[in-house]
């Protein structure tokens, strides 16, 4: 999981790379757990946490630009 002060260092462009990168991730653990196969529940929370960080953060770059 990335620190919020790691997040706020990287650019806009990175920022939306590493939002879909998460939006991959967890997807992939949506359907580890519908087979069965996933053993850390947890990791979906951290997921959908960061891609709320990041969200939140490409909200406030985009209004102060």
């Amino acid at each position: 999981m990335v620190k919020t002060k790691d997040l706020r260092a990287m650019t806009i462009d990175e920022l939306e790379a590493k939002l879909l990168e998460n939006k991959k991730e967890q997807f992939n653990l949506r359907i580890q757990q519908s087979t069965g196969q996933l053993s850390n529940t947890a990791q979906i929370r951290k997921v959908r946490r960061e891609i709320a960080k990041i969200n939140t953060l490409l909200t406030e770059c985009k209004k102060n630009s």
